[in-house]
């Protein structure tokens, strides 16, 4: 398991071209040094007026991943200045003292940039965190012994994060909450003590992941009948249920998880969805209502210092439309840190690709999803699916985790009682660097 710290993976080059105009504070637009094609709103605080009036100078630059694509959502601070790169990774300041930049978005390395008044231009290069988790079921994350088990495999192999569900489907909230509306609809069934666990991972040098299961709350729906959809499931457009399953998700933060994953965040399938009334909504109204949300969450949990991610169909990143469930990838990857489709191949139906067994294949199964996935994100985000660790044996399960490490992603392993077999996942000298 790689322990080490965020790697410092900035680079500085000084560009023989004039910057763009200069900012005037609040919400601005950023011109780069040649025409460019795209354009970043940044935003800029100014320090407090001093009685020493020195010359300004304007910093600019672009923030990109080591093969040039840009990335979007950065935050770029010089001191008490901050400038949030656009969707083409440009930033400007306007500054009188300028010094040494850090570069940091969350579920990323944080780049570290020197600086003096000699450098007109600065390219930032900065890479994110190649998360390889497993699921940690509430009754393991309960079980002293069980939960010392998953952090010795994390120290055998290559496991570098932990997913835990601090709400799961139905409606239970896991942990002992300060949440007093989780308590008043009787959803709170404490299975473990959330702090001690992220702690406990936390030194163990893991990445601490929880996973919020969103709008399938029976439990909620049974209390709160006004923001109902349809069966188990709460209106994605409801206020009330939205702020309930973000004031969740932000105490999850302040306990310490350094992502939060929503899970089920979109319309429901099957059944309910012919009785919701969501078929009658058009495509654009059911995605606006998820993006919307993550983009809530996204700022609330941004404030905070916790990456954003989403959970989707696997389906969904292979078809052009959302079907019917209010999830695109190009939407909601605009919104979030990290898209997290479902690769089951025992889920595709038969013929998939012309298997007629698509769970027969799991090398070339996972590989079509994450190929057809890649193209569709917005530059802000990274692809990290859930690979199936059920249902298949440790080298098909090895096959799966394969595709993803030859397509340059992280993963995530489901198994629903978190039974993982050190043989089915490979170490960090099998993954490399």
């Amino acid at each position: 398991m790689n322990r080490s710290g965020p790697l410092l993976l900035a680079t500085l080059a000084i560009a023989a071209c004039a910057g763009p105009r200069g900012l005037a504070g609040g919400e601005t637009t950023t011109t780069p040094p040649v025409a460019p094609t795209t354009v970043s709103s940044t935003t800029t605080t100014k320090p407090p007026t001093t009685t020493t009036t020195l010359p300004t100078v304007l910093v600019t630059g672009k923030v990109a991943r080591p093969d040039g694509t840009p990335v979007a959502r950065a935050v770029v601070q010089m001191g008490e200045l901050r400038s949030t790169t656009g969707p083409d990774g440009w930033f400007s300041f306007e500054t009188s003292a300028p010094t040494s930049m850090t570069v940091h978005k969350p579920g990323w390395s944080t780049a570290e940039v020197g600086y003096d008044r000699s450098a007109a231009f600065l390219n930032v290069t900065m890479s994110p965190q190649t998360i390889r988790g497993i699921r940690v079921s509430p009754e393991s994350a309960g079980s002293d012994e069980a939960f010392a088990a998953l952090l010795g495999l994390a120290r055998d192999t290559a496991v570098n994060a932990l997913v835990f569900d601090t709400k799961r489907e139905g409606g239970n909230v896991l942990y002992d909450t300060t949440v007093t509306d989780a308590h008043e609809i009787g959803s709170v069934s404490a299975h473990y003590d959330a702090r001690e666990r992220v702690a406990q991972a936390h030194e163990a040098g893991l990445y601490v992941i929880t996973r919020i299961v969103a709008f399938e709350d029976g439990a909620r729906v049974s209390s709160r009948p006004e923001e109902k959809l349809a069966g188990a499931w709460l209106d994605p457009t409801s206020e009330t249920a939205r702020r309930y399953i973000l004031d969740l998700a932000i105490e999850a933060c302040e306990i310490g998880f350094d992502e939060i994953q929503f899970d089920y965040v979109r319309y429901p399938a099957g059944r309910t969805a012919e009785v919701s009334g969501q078929n009658d909504l058009t495509q654009e109204q059911r995605v606006t209502a998820i993006a919307s949300f993550l983009s809530a969450a996204r700022d609330a949990l941004h404030a905070l210092g916790c990456a954003v991610s989403a959970d989707v169909f696997g389906i969904v990143v292979s078809t052009p439309d959302d079907q019917g469930l209010g999830q695109r990838p190009e939407e909601l990857s605009a919104q979030i840190d990290a898209l997290s489709p479902m690769i089951y191949p025992s889920h595709y139906s038969l013929g998939w690709l012309g298997f007629a067994d698509p769970n027969d294949h799991p090398y070339d199964v996972t590989a079509d999803a994450i190929r057809d996935s890649l193209p569709r994100l917005d530059d802000g985000a990274i692809l990290r699916p859930w690979l199936q660790a059920f249902w298949w044996t440790d080298a098909q399960i090895r096959s799966s985790i394969q595709a993803a490490e030859d397509l340059g992603v992280g993963w995530m392993l489901w198994n629903i009682l978190s039974n993982f077999d050190p043989a089915a996942i490979p170490t960090d000298a099998e993954v490399g660097p």
